[in-house]
């Protein structure tokens, strides 16, 4: 039990170092292309990325036998619903709301476990959840941008957070029937079609079809691509889905707070961006959040891959 506690602990540093990373090659490619074509190609290559992996043979996947329509439901939440309102929220907000908006999904994620879940949290464990939204909190209120921002945008944001939140909770109760492995690869086909479709939609719309792949003859494009399609989306979705399969929600989603620590490292090592003693301060409340979170949780809520406790 304790070598399964490490690996998905380990599994929950991994997804938000991927995803705090994703950052650096997503704000330069989008400079050259729309947002929900981007997203459509870079769900293109991570669903043909895990067709691959399924026909080598390389993970056991089998869908046979088995409802397909909870998965269904789990991929329009995410990457479906998160990645709608998260984009075109942050359009209408400004940074710092659109990171306060975010760091709400672990709260909302213990909230919801506790009613669906039937999860329980100790007090030490809702005062390190609260404190690791915190540290979210101070590092986005140094981000800058507009101080105003529509009510239409934070209502999207919040649409992003309950999609995260609903994610986490329905991921959760589905690793018991699927594997972590065809959870990634329901959600990376469900993700492609989509916004490939809207894409396509919004494109005919427009009069540009013709134009739907020139932005895949950029170098930067395709490199951002690589690394957001076969790192971000496949390697880290799978990892989020191991650790859900291992760990209570509540517990689970405080490790995606790290991502904004290491986006924030990324951007002063990479990109000359400040980092301020409130940086460092939150970062900080966010360690001790994601380390008191975990450190005192109730015993017997660490889960095997049959959604049983031990």
């Amino acid at each position: 039990m304790k070598a399964e506690r490490v690996k998905a602990y380990l599994s929950g540093i991994c997804y938000s170092a991927i995803f705090g990373f994703s950052f650096l090659f997503t704000k330069n490619a989008l400079d050259k292309v729309d947002p929900i074509k981007f997203i459509g190609f870079r769900f293109a290559l991570a669903a043909l990325a895990v067709t691959l992996v399924a026909a080598l043979g390389a993970v056991p996947i089998s869908f046979k036998g088995k409802n397909f329509k909870p998965l269904l439901f789990l991929s329009l939440l995410e990457p479906g619903c998160y990645f709608v309102f998260e984009t075109f929220g942050v359009k209408l907000t400004s940074s710092s709301q659109a990171g306060l908006m975010i760091a709400l999904i672990p709260v909302l994620v213990a909230v919801l476990g506790a009613f669906i879940l039937k999860e329980r949290l100790s007090p030490f464990q809702v005062f390190f959840i609260l404190l690791s939204a915190a540290g979210v909190m101070a590092i986005s209120s140094q981000g800058g941008g507009d101080a105003g921002g529509s009510k239409l945008g934070l209502l999207l944001l919040f649409g992003a957070v309950l999609s995260a939140s609903l994610f986490n909770i329905y991921s959760r109760k589905l690793s018991a029937v699927y594997s972590p492995f065809e959870i990634t690869f329901a959600m990376m086909w469900v993700g492609a079609i989509f916004f490939n479709a809207a894409g396509l939609i919004l494109s005919a719309i427009a009069g540009n079809t013709a134009d739907y792949f020139a932005p895949l003859l950029d170098a930067e494009v395709v490199f951002a691509l690589c690394y957001l399609g076969l790192f971000s989306s496949v390697l880290a979705y799978f990892l989020v889905n191991f650790t859900l399969s291992r760990l209570p929600a509540s517990r689970s989603s405080v490790f995606s707070n790290l991502t904004t620590v290491i986006s924030v490292v990324a951007g002063v090592a990479f990109r000359g961006e400040p980092f301020t003693i409130i940086h460092a301060a939150g970062a900080l409340m966010i360690l001790l959040g994601v380390w008191g979170t975990n450190r005192f949780s109730i015993e017997g809520e660490f889960l095997t891959q049959e959604g049983g406790q031990l």
